[in-house]
């Protein structure tokens, strides 16, 4: 299955205040996606690994759009790389290109095209958090369809943030921040702050780039399903299909690590 490239400057055909929930993504080939997992895994593992996090990630999204004013999309990169998403998405995605030089940028002109093609709210989506809560995302969703110009943000444990959602093109949000690092959750609040923009939190949840944080996924998929719990982690089944047949000792140097 292929999906529509939505184009700049294109019209999306979207209802009115039709929320984007849209992951960022880098196309999914080996010794190019989720490099600091090898090891442990192979780069061939890696990027199956990532090919599942996107799966499920969408698929998290598409269930939140069945019961919202919402719409799923993926921002890739690199640029004419698209074919290597066909078929990983659910039907009804649709693609659009990154563009700008550093990460930043690519943020900025992401929510950009996206208020340009007729959407009336953007949420970026990380596509290192496959267990994100459903709760979570419709949250962000309802807050955002609220009167009102704000913010919704929500932080990753390792000092990041794995969603965030505006109604307005804020580039302040997007400046003098030291990304991949500690310091981006809170540089992006006092950003918000800088220029008074309301900003609500979501649950704080976790990404998975590190062969410790992937264990931490493979302990939480395995473990008993907190069914209705608030704190409970979406049920991650591409990933948790692929973690179980993982070799033992693949698994094993995660553990060690």
């Amino acid at each position: 299955m292929r999906y529509q490239v939505l184009a700049p400057e294109e019209a999306a055909g979207v209802s009115e205040n039709c929320c984007a929930l849209v992951v960022m993504a880098k196309a999914p080939r080996p010794g190019k996606v989720k490099t600091r997992l090898s090891p442990p895994l192979t780069p061939e593992q890696a990027s199956e690994l990532n090919i599942c996090f996107i799966r499920d990630t969408t698929e998290n999204i598409l269930h939140i759009t069945e019961i919202s004013n919402s719409a799923g999309l993926v921002a890739y990169t690199p640029v004419g790389d698209e074919a290597a998403f066909d078929g990983l998405l659910p039907s009804g995605f649709r693609l659009l290109a990154q563009r700008g030089q550093g990460f930043g940028e690519r943020l900025l002109y992401v929510c950009e095209d996206l208020f340009t093609a007729g959407f009336g709210a953007v949420c970026l989506i990380d596509s290192d958090s496959p267990t994100m809560p459903q709760h979570a995302l419709l949250q962000a969703v309802e807050s955002l369809s609220r009167e009102g110009d704000r913010m919704v943000l929500g932080g990753s444990d390792d000092g990041g943030y794995y969603l965030l959602g505006i109604k307005r093109l804020h580039p302040r949000l997007f400046e003098q921040i030291d990304w991949s690092t500690e310091r981006v959750f809170h540089q992006t609040l006092e950003r918000a702050k800088e220029i008074e923009l309301r900003a609500e939190l979501l649950p704080a949840w976790y990404d998975v780039d590190d062969a410790v944080t992937l264990e931490r996924l493979r302990q939480e998929l395995a473990g008993p399903k907190a069914a209705g719990s608030e704190a409970a982690g979406y049920d991650a089944r591409h990933t948790r299909l692929f973690l179980g047949g993982l070799r033992v000792d693949v698994v094993g140097q995660s553990r060690a690590c």
